[in-house]
Protein backbone atom coordinates (compact mmCIF):
# COMPACT_ATOMS: atom_id res chain seq x y z
CA UNK A 1 0.00 0.00 0.00
CA UNK A 2 1.43 3.38 -1.00
CA UNK A 3 1.37 6.62 0.98
CA UNK A 4 -1.31 7.91 -1.40
CA UNK A 5 -3.46 4.86 -0.70
CA UNK A 6 -3.16 5.49 3.04
CA UNK A 7 -4.08 9.15 2.58
CA UNK A 8 -7.18 8.15 0.79
CA UNK A 9 -8.53 6.28 3.70
CA UNK A 10 -10.39 9.60 3.86
CA UNK A 11 -11.73 8.74 0.43
CA UNK A 12 -13.10 5.33 1.30
CA UNK A 13 -13.69 5.29 5.06
CA UNK A 14 -17.11 6.93 5.03
CA UNK A 15 -19.36 3.91 5.15
CA UNK A 16 -23.02 4.54 5.97
CA UNK A 17 -22.35 4.21 9.70
CA UNK A 18 -19.29 6.47 9.75
CA UNK A 19 -20.86 9.04 7.45
CA UNK A 20 -23.95 9.28 9.67
CA UNK A 21 -21.79 9.57 12.78
CA UNK A 22 -19.78 12.40 11.24
CA UNK A 23 -22.84 14.24 9.97
CA UNK A 24 -24.66 13.87 13.30
CA UNK A 25 -21.86 15.11 15.54
CA UNK A 26 -22.69 17.74 18.17
CA UNK A 27 -24.02 20.71 16.21
CA UNK A 28 -22.29 23.10 18.62
CA UNK A 29 -18.96 22.01 17.16
CA UNK A 30 -20.08 23.28 13.76
CA UNK A 31 -20.85 26.83 14.86
CA UNK A 32 -17.29 28.29 14.95
CA UNK A 33 -16.36 26.58 11.69
CA UNK A 34 -19.46 27.79 9.86
CA UNK A 35 -18.81 31.30 11.13
CA UNK A 36 -15.33 31.01 9.66
CA UNK A 37 -16.77 30.04 6.26
CA UNK A 38 -19.29 32.91 6.41
CA UNK A 39 -16.49 35.40 7.16
CA UNK A 40 -14.43 34.17 4.24
CA UNK A 41 -17.35 34.34 1.83
CA UNK A 42 -17.83 38.02 2.57
CA UNK A 43 -15.01 38.38 0.04
CA UNK A 44 -16.89 36.46 -2.67
CA UNK A 45 -19.59 38.59 -4.33
CA UNK A 46 -23.08 37.41 -5.22
CA UNK A 47 -24.64 36.24 -7.41
CA UNK A 48 -22.25 33.33 -7.76
CA UNK A 49 -22.42 29.65 -8.63
CA UNK A 50 -20.46 27.76 -5.97
CA UNK A 51 -19.32 24.13 -5.84
CA UNK A 52 -18.78 22.61 -2.38
CA UNK A 53 -16.34 19.70 -2.76
CA UNK A 54 -16.03 17.42 -0.92
CA UNK A 55 -19.37 18.34 0.62
CA UNK A 56 -19.45 15.77 3.44
CA UNK A 57 -22.88 15.97 5.06
CA UNK A 58 -23.71 19.27 3.38
CA UNK A 59 -23.35 21.72 6.27
CA UNK A 60 -21.32 24.22 4.23
CA UNK A 61 -23.63 23.77 1.24
CA UNK A 62 -26.62 24.64 3.40
CA UNK A 63 -24.90 27.64 5.00
CA UNK A 64 -23.89 29.18 1.69
CA UNK A 65 -27.25 28.40 0.12
CA UNK A 66 -28.94 30.24 2.97
CA UNK A 67 -26.55 33.16 2.40
CA UNK A 68 -27.80 33.44 -1.17
CA UNK A 69 -25.25 31.54 -3.25
CA UNK A 70 -26.36 29.15 -6.00
CA UNK A 71 -24.97 25.90 -4.65
CA UNK A 72 -23.87 22.58 -6.11
CA UNK A 73 -22.12 19.86 -4.14
CA UNK A 74 -19.87 16.90 -4.81
CA UNK A 75 -18.39 14.02 -2.83
CA UNK A 76 -16.78 10.67 -3.56
CA UNK A 77 -18.74 8.93 -0.78
CA UNK A 78 -22.19 7.62 -1.70
CA UNK A 79 -23.49 7.88 1.91
CA UNK A 80 -22.20 11.47 2.21
CA UNK A 81 -23.99 12.48 -0.97
CA UNK A 82 -27.20 10.92 0.31
CA UNK A 83 -26.88 12.78 3.60
CA UNK A 84 -26.32 16.01 1.67
CA UNK A 85 -29.50 15.36 -0.33
CA UNK A 86 -31.43 14.91 2.91
CA UNK A 87 -29.84 17.91 4.60
CA UNK A 88 -30.38 20.31 1.72
CA UNK A 89 -33.96 19.12 1.16
CA UNK A 90 -34.74 19.54 4.87
CA UNK A 91 -33.56 23.15 4.57
CA UNK A 92 -35.63 23.85 1.48
CA UNK A 93 -32.68 24.03 -0.91
CA UNK A 94 -32.50 22.60 -4.41
CA UNK A 95 -28.90 21.54 -4.95
CA UNK A 96 -27.36 19.53 -7.78
CA UNK A 97 -25.12 16.85 -6.25
CA UNK A 98 -22.36 15.08 -8.15
CA UNK A 99 -20.13 12.11 -7.48
CA UNK A 100 -16.69 13.71 -7.56
CA UNK A 101 -13.13 12.51 -7.21
CA UNK A 102 -11.34 15.69 -6.18
CA UNK A 103 -8.19 14.53 -7.95
CA UNK A 104 -10.09 14.52 -11.25
CA UNK A 105 -13.24 16.63 -11.12
CA UNK A 106 -15.88 15.96 -13.75
CA UNK A 107 -16.76 19.64 -14.14
CA UNK A 108 -15.74 21.81 -17.11
CA UNK A 109 -13.00 24.43 -16.93
CA UNK A 110 -14.13 27.58 -15.07
CA UNK A 111 -17.68 26.24 -14.79
CA UNK A 112 -18.24 27.64 -11.27
CA UNK A 113 -17.66 31.18 -10.05
CA UNK A 114 -16.18 29.83 -6.83
CA UNK A 115 -15.26 26.56 -5.13
CA UNK A 116 -15.19 25.87 -1.42
CA UNK A 117 -13.06 22.96 -0.20
CA UNK A 118 -13.45 22.67 3.57
CA UNK A 119 -11.75 20.25 5.97
CA UNK A 120 -10.16 18.07 3.30
CA UNK A 121 -6.70 19.33 2.34
CA UNK A 122 -5.12 18.16 5.61
CA UNK A 123 -5.71 14.54 4.56
CA UNK A 124 -3.13 14.84 1.75
CA UNK A 125 0.30 13.55 2.81
CA UNK A 126 2.57 14.80 0.04
CA UNK A 127 3.23 17.67 -2.34
CA UNK A 128 2.29 15.69 -5.45
CA UNK A 129 -1.27 15.09 -4.25
CA UNK A 130 -1.65 18.61 -2.87
CA UNK A 131 -0.54 20.19 -6.12
CA UNK A 132 -2.87 17.94 -8.11
CA UNK A 133 -5.90 18.79 -5.97
CA UNK A 134 -5.20 22.52 -6.07
CA UNK A 135 -4.81 22.29 -9.84
CA UNK A 136 -8.26 20.75 -10.19
CA UNK A 137 -9.88 23.35 -7.94
CA UNK A 138 -8.25 26.16 -9.92
CA UNK A 139 -9.21 24.60 -13.24
CA UNK A 140 -12.91 24.49 -12.38
CA UNK A 141 -13.10 27.84 -10.53
CA UNK A 142 -13.70 30.90 -12.69
CA UNK A 143 -12.67 33.42 -10.05
CA UNK A 144 -12.37 32.25 -6.42
CA UNK A 145 -11.31 29.22 -4.37
CA UNK A 146 -11.85 29.11 -0.59
CA UNK A 147 -9.84 26.22 0.86
CA UNK A 148 -9.11 25.19 4.42
CA UNK A 149 -5.81 23.72 5.56
CA UNK A 150 -4.09 22.89 8.85
CA UNK A 151 -1.38 25.41 9.71
CA UNK A 152 1.74 24.03 11.46
CA UNK A 153 2.45 27.25 13.41
CA UNK A 154 -0.29 26.68 16.01
CA UNK A 155 -0.61 25.15 19.46
CA UNK A 156 -2.76 22.32 18.11
CA UNK A 157 -0.13 21.43 15.51
CA UNK A 158 2.54 21.42 18.24
CA UNK A 159 0.43 18.98 20.26
CA UNK A 160 0.18 16.73 17.21
CA UNK A 161 3.94 16.78 16.71
CA UNK A 162 4.49 15.82 20.35
CA UNK A 163 2.13 12.87 19.95
CA UNK A 164 4.04 11.88 16.82
CA UNK A 165 7.33 11.91 18.75
CA UNK A 166 5.69 9.61 21.28
CA UNK A 167 4.96 7.09 18.56
CA UNK A 168 1.40 7.93 17.58
CA UNK A 169 0.61 7.83 13.89
CA UNK A 170 -0.59 11.13 12.46
CA UNK A 171 -3.66 11.05 10.24
CA UNK A 172 -3.56 14.78 9.45
CA UNK A 173 -0.87 16.74 7.67
CA UNK A 174 -0.14 20.38 8.42
CA UNK A 175 0.89 22.72 5.61
CA UNK A 176 2.10 26.31 5.84
CA UNK A 177 0.31 29.19 4.15
CA UNK A 178 3.44 29.74 2.07
CA UNK A 179 3.26 26.17 0.76
CA UNK A 180 -0.45 26.40 0.00
CA UNK A 181 -0.04 29.79 -1.70
CA UNK A 182 2.76 28.41 -3.85
CA UNK A 183 0.51 25.67 -5.22
CA UNK A 184 -2.16 28.22 -6.13
CA UNK A 185 0.41 30.53 -7.72
CA UNK A 186 1.39 27.72 -10.09
CA UNK A 187 -2.16 27.84 -11.48
CA UNK A 188 -2.47 31.61 -11.69
CA UNK A 189 -4.24 32.32 -8.38
CA UNK A 190 -3.18 34.76 -5.67
CA UNK A 191 -4.03 34.96 -1.98
CA UNK A 192 -6.77 37.44 -1.06
CA UNK A 193 -6.97 36.79 2.68
CA UNK A 194 -6.25 34.08 5.22
CA UNK A 195 -8.63 33.40 8.13
CA UNK A 196 -7.91 31.35 11.26
CA UNK A 197 -10.47 29.60 13.41
CA UNK A 198 -8.94 30.87 16.68
CA UNK A 199 -5.60 31.26 18.43
CA UNK A 200 -5.24 27.56 19.29
CA UNK A 201 -6.62 25.43 16.46
CA UNK A 202 -4.66 24.71 13.30
CA UNK A 203 -7.72 25.05 11.03
CA UNK A 204 -7.28 28.01 8.66
CA UNK A 205 -9.34 29.03 5.63
CA UNK A 206 -7.71 30.93 2.77
CA UNK A 207 -9.46 32.72 -0.08
CA UNK A 208 -7.67 32.83 -3.43
CA UNK A 209 -8.65 34.60 -6.65
CA UNK A 210 -7.61 34.18 -10.26
CA UNK A 211 -4.95 36.79 -10.94
CA UNK A 212 -5.56 39.12 -13.91
CA UNK A 213 -3.44 38.43 -16.93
Amino acid sequence: MTESDVAYGAKSKYTEVKARAYANRDARRNIPELRLVARAFQLIPKPARVLDVPCGGGRVTVLLGQLGYEMSAGDYSDPMRQITRETTAANGLKVEIFKEDIEQLSQRDQSFDAIVCFRFFHHLPNAELRRKVVGELCRVARRHVAMSYFNPRTLRALEQEIRKLRGRKLTVFNTSLAEVSAYFAEYGFRLVKNFRLDLINNLHLAVFERAPR
